[in-house]
């Protein structure tokens, strides 16, 4: 989830203001107009029996069951549209984070996400371009992302004095079990998907006005700042390996939103056993950091081991049971206690907590 903090009043509290270039605000368009400019832009999922228009939506339930999750995004404490260095974060971002990190939720199920229904609370200064920058991330992470069959079925739209942005998403499991936070058990195999750290990485840069300039990275530094910079601002949760992990026979599971430490720890917690992780199996994670990690003075893998919002995969197997391709073992799990240790040490609690910045 957002990992910054809330700031004074400055470049980011005032982003969403101002019609100095002459363009449609939120405030000059009905609500009815402004769904117009947005519907046109939003892909509509299968299995819809009646779409927006009415007060609720109604789905077919593939199986008999579904999945459900929600997620909000809030103003200058998950993300800043502008930075202190001048970045601007733009509608299209946030609306592909929005769906990432959405459709991450039901993938660490084991599960197929099958629609989305979007709240925006918006400034009435907000841009209408920015709204529409909005619809067209969402679309695109969902058809980039592989999220077959998924639409927005519906939403709401609000005026308020911070951009607020909040997705339910509902999935499927295909006839499959659900893959739960509480099945690991002693001689488990610990593994994991996905691109731990560079999503801290590239927050890290955004973050950090010496190392850009005009809100990218300098030439300098070279392409990877700029993979590091989308890994942040545009995630790429690896949507088939959650379905691909539950046929695999995994016994726990959950996305890495809030970083690797602290996520295991959910797992052992609900589990009642120990995840002992392998630092020397890790760093193959903070090798491709390291350069960006010095220019900062800062260990690589503090960002693999507590940045979040890559959106990967942190998975339990049995032991013996082959990894489907792209999980990578990086520990096991013991019994004891419920904690996170690393090479059999305790590990200090790194990551993301909404309530403690």
């Amino acid at each position: 989830m957002g990992k910054i903090l809330p700031t004074s009043a400055g470049p980011a509290a005032t982003s969403t203001s101002g019609n100095g270039t002459g363009s449609v605000i939120v405030a000059d368009l009905s609500e009815a107009e402004l769904l117009q400019r947005i519907f046109p832009r939003l892909p509509v999922p299968e299995g819809v029996l009646l779409g927006p228009g009415d007060d609720a939506a109604i789905l077919a339930a593939p199986d008999g069951r579904t999945v459900i999750s929600i997620d909000t995004l809030v103003e200058d404490h998950d993300f800043r549209l502008v930075r202190p260095n001048g970045h601007r974060t733009t509608g299209y971002d946030i609306g592909w984070k929005c769906a990432a990190q959405n459709l991450s939720d039901i993938n660490a199920m084991g599960g197929r996400a099958t629609s989305l229904v979007v709240s925006l609370t918006l400034p009435p200064t907000t841009p209408v371009e920015w709204v529409e920058a909005f619809a067209d991330g969402l679309t695109a992470a969902i058809r980039e992302l592989g999220a077959t069959g998924c639409g927005v079925v519906g939403g709401d739209l609000g005026a308020g004095a911070q951009l607020v942005v909040t997705a339910a998403v509902t999935g499927t499991l295909d006839g499959r079990k659900p893959v739960l936070r509480s099945g690991a058990k002693a001689g488990h195999t610990v593994a994991v998907t996905g691109t731990p750290g560079w999503a801290a990485a590239g927050l890290a840069l955004l973050e950090d006005e010496r190392l850009l300039e005009d809100g990218r990275p300098v030439k300098t530094f070279g392409s990877l700042g700029e993979e590091l910079v989308a890994a942040q601002l545009r995630p790429r949760p690896p949507l088939a390996l959650g379905p691909a992990a539950a046929v695999a026979g995994a016994s726990a599971m959950l996305d890495i939103s809030d970083g690797l430490i602290r996520d295991a720890g959910r797992i052992a917690t609900a589990s009642g056993v120990g995840l002992d992780l392998d630092p020397s199996a890790l760093r193959q994670y903070a090798a491709p950091l390291e350069e960006a990690a010095a220019l900062l003075g800062v260990d690589a893998m503090e960002w693999v081991l507590g940045g979040g919002e890559d959106h990967g995969l942190l998975a339990t197997f049995p032991q013996g049971a082959l990894l489907p391709d792209g999980f990578t073992a990086v520990g096991s799990v013991v019994p004891g206690e419920p904690l996170v240790t690393l090479a059999s040490q305790a590990a200090a609690l790194r990551g993301w907590d909404h309530f403690a910045h």
